[in-house]
């Protein structure tokens, strides 16, 4: 990386030279900042120690980077006082679910940007490409026309996706059982080569959820030989993060091995107090790839409760052919479901009795008949209804037919701090962005909350980890990670995506019980040099721009 300045007559143009690219770095003959944020306490990114500095912007770009005091002579639109404020990259959500708000919502996601996220990745499993869905968009560049639709519908952070592994499939075989034919394989090949060329990571796997959970290792295999020459990555929730957490790993560090990929692990954790000792064996198998030279690493959210559907205390073949609920229905099938859950015949994982019923938290409950239950546990209302919890559970899947949005407390405090230790070690929410004010029902609180518990609890009170690694981890980490060059760092000639909080005053609010709470601290967020947060509260901006991949090969 380095520095080049052009003279041009009365022009001086600084251009940042990344990678063999070039980014437009300073002032031209207008040399009026947009922006100064001054005497702030900067945090690069990079890890270094912070220094006080005065930050110019100017358009989408950062302008100029300086020690406090020098930018005091110059004219600025607006002047910002960083005083006690800590000035930092905005934060890279590594695994989003805003794909709902950023197509067909409002695209604010103000439980995100009021937590200082500007940028947000999704993909998990699924994607809306490829897809053959009427109103969707279909192959070959669906991938990119889906992210130019994002684009135009408007959102107020910058967007991209993995290509979901569970799309790729289900176009392909739906919600059949059973390995791919050769011709079907080569239609998925296709489906992910289009993808990378459109824009998209990398492939992401969700391997306990149908149809991904039918996907077998070779198939992954060769689906990740096919992105390699694009630069992608292979991002995965394991096929196990509890009893057989440490043989997913396995199974993951292979993939990337015999597929010629970087790998990348979701969410890292060891589920259910029975597993909790793996969490230093994980720790120890991904040292030990790395130290033989493949490139493995991790992400986390900074909580002991994962979220997802309750149906994941169900066996993954009731939902083959996308009959579950029918199957739940079926009294003949209703009592096999529940023998399984009860003597499971085959290999795979019951969220809800790794956490036991009196810590699942059941949210997502929307018929008149069911909402009252809301926010309970499901020993609660196995209690209230007299029955056992599986079929309390079952009951509340046929008469909702959906998921359910369901909050299993199942980690270790002690591991989460531990994990977070790792140099390898990135931040991901797991979660959508909401509005607090129009939201109904509950959710998962890192939705609001995730990164300023990290800068709250585990930098500020607890120590775990110091407050230039928690940025780095937020920030750079997760842009290199995605070979995104000209974000996650305060550098002159980057995108502007800066975020302004307050070190003694930041934390997560967000709860359980009352999960739509605004995070407190973050005081001012920009996107692309525009703000979209002063003061704690939204502007209704929406600066967002489309991030892609490093095998993009669109215009």
């Amino acid at each position: 990386m380095g520095v080049r300045t052009i003279f041009s007559g009365l022009v001086c143009v600084a251009l940042l030279v990344v990678n063999g690219g070039v980014l437009l770095g300073a002032i031209g003959e207008d040399s009026t900042y947009d922006v100064i944020i001054h005497n702030g306490r900067v945090i690069d990114g990079t890890g270094n120690a912070w220094f006080y500095g005065d930050v110019g912007l100017k358009g989408d770009r950062i302008a100029r980077i300086t020690p406090a005091g020098m930018l005091d002579g110059e004219d600025a639109k607006e002047r910002i006082d960083g005083t006690g404020m800590v000035v930092a990259p905005g934060f890279i959500d590594l695994q989003s679910h805003s794909r709902e708000a950023m197509l067909t919502g409002d695209g604010r996601v103000i439980g995100k940007v009021t937590q200082g996220v500007t940028t947000e990745i999704m993909g998990e499993g699924t994607s809306n490409a490829p897809s053959k869905e009427p109103k969707e968009f279909d192959v070959p560049g669906g991938f990119d026309r889906w992210l130019k639709a994002m684009q135009e519908h408007g959102g107020s952070v910058n967007f991209g996706s993995f290509v979901g592994s569970g799309s790729v499939r289900s176009y392909v075989k739906g919600m059949t059982q059973g390995p791919p034919s050769a011709a079907e394989l080569e239609q998925m090949r296709v489906l992910v080569r289009d993808a990378m060329e459109g824009g998209a990571f990398g492939l992401a796997s969700a391997l306990i959820y149908p149809p991904d959970s039918f996907v077998g290792t070779d198939d992954l295999i060769e689906l990740a030989k096919v992105m390699a020459p694009y630069g992608g990555i292979y991002i995965t929730h394991l096929r196990s993060e509890a009893d057989q957490f440490l043989e997913a790993m396995d199974e993951a560090i292979r993939i990337g091995r015999e597929g010629g990929v970087p790998v990348e692990i979701y969410h890292l954790k060891a589920a259910g107090t029975r597993n909790w000792p793996k969490a230093i064996r994980a720790i120890e198998r991904i040292n030990a790839a790395r130290a033989e030279g493949l490139d493995v690493s991790a992400d986390m959210y900074p909580y002991t409760a994962g979220g997802t559907g309750l149906t994941a205390a169900l066996p993954p073949w009731a939902s083959a052919d996308g009959k579950l609920y029918e199957n739940l229905a079926d009294p003949v099938m209703r009592a096999k479901i529940k023998e399984e859950i009860l003597n499971p015949t085959s290999e795979w994982e019951n969220l809800a009795e790794l956490s036991g019923p009196e810590n699942v938290i059941v949210l997502g409950l929307t018929k008149p008949e069911t909402k009252g239950y809301a926010g309970k546990r499901l020993s609660e209302i196995a209690e209230a209804q007299g029955k056992d919890w599986i079929d309390a559970a079952i009951d509340l899947l046929v008469i909702e037919g959906q998921r359910i949005s369901t909050i299993y407390i199942m980690m270790s405090e002690e591991n989460v701090a531990l994990q977070m230790q790792q140099p390898w070690m990135k931040f991901g929410t797991d979660a959508g962005g909401h509005d607090p004010e129009k939201a109904t029902g509950l959710v998962h609180p890192r939705s609001y909350g995730t990164y300023p518990r990290i800068l709250g609890k585990y930098v500020r009170e607890e120590g775990v980890i110091s407050l230039e690694e928690a940025i780095r981890k937020m920030t750079s980490a997760v842009a290199d990670r995605l070979s995104i060059r000209d974000r996650g760092l305060l550098r002159e000639g980057m995108y502007a995506d800066v975020v302004i909080f307050d070190p003694v005053t930041i934390i997560d609010r967000a709860t359980y019980e009352e999960p739509h709470q605004i995070s407190v601290g973050i005081r001012d967020v920009f996107v692309n040099g525009q703000a979209v947060v002063r003061d704690g509260v939204h502007t209704g901006a929406k600066p967002g721009m489309i991030v892609r991949g490093p095998g993009y090969r669109g215009d």
